[in-house]
C-alpha cells in the first residue's frame, strides 16, 4: 500500500467543491421560487457529495493516508479545523438524507426547517474541506 496517485486528492476535493457550488446555486434557485431548478441543483449537490464520500473512503482503504507535516500554531489550527470538519461531516450526512427525503415526500415545512440547519453545516464542511486540503497538500 503506497501513497495515492497525485491526481486523486485534488480530484476528490474537487468533487466536494462541485457539491458546494451546486448547493449555492440551489439556494439561489429556491430564493427565486424556481423549485424544479432548485430540486435539480440539490440532487446534483447530493450526488457529488456522495461520490466524494465513496472516493474518499476508497482512497483511505487503498492508499496510505498523508499526514500533516506542519508544526506549532499551524498544526494546532490544522487539527482543530480538521476535527470540526470531520465531526460536522459525520453529523451532516444523515441530516442531508433526512432533508432530501422530506423534500421528495412533499413535507416542505419540515424540509425547510431542517434545511436551515443542514445548509450552513454543509457549506462549512465544503469550505473547511478545501482549507484542510490546502494545508495538507499545498502548504510549505
Amino acid at each position: 500500500m503506497g501513497p495515492a496517485p497525485a491526481w486523486l486528492p485534488p480530484f476528490n476535493t474537487a468533487l466536494i467543491g462541485i457539491s458546494g457550488v451546486f448547493l449555492v446555486i440551489g439556494l439561489a434557485f429556491i430564493r427565486r421560487k424556481q423549485v424544479a431548478a432548485h430540486r435539480a441543483s440539490m440532487l446534483t449537490a447530493t450526488a457529488f457529495a456522495a461520490l466524494f464520500l465513496v472516493v474518499y473512503v476508497a482512497r483511505y482503504l487503498l492508499y496510505v493516508p498523508k499526514h500533516f507535516e506542519g508544526e506549532g500554531a499551524l498544526a494546532t489550527f490544522y487539527y482543530t479545523l480538521l476535527g470540526s470538519h470531520m465531526l460536522l461531516a459525520v453529523l451532516q450526512a444523515p441530516l442531508i438524507v433526512v432533508v432530501l427525503v422530506l423534500a421528495l415526500r412533499g413535507r416542505f415545512a419540515r424540509h425547510r426547517q431542517l434545511a436551515r440547519i443542514a445548509v450552513p453545516i454543509w457549506l462549512y464542511v465544503v469550505v473547511t474541506g478545501w482549507i484542510v486540503y490546502g494545508l495538507l497538500y499545498r502548504a510549505p
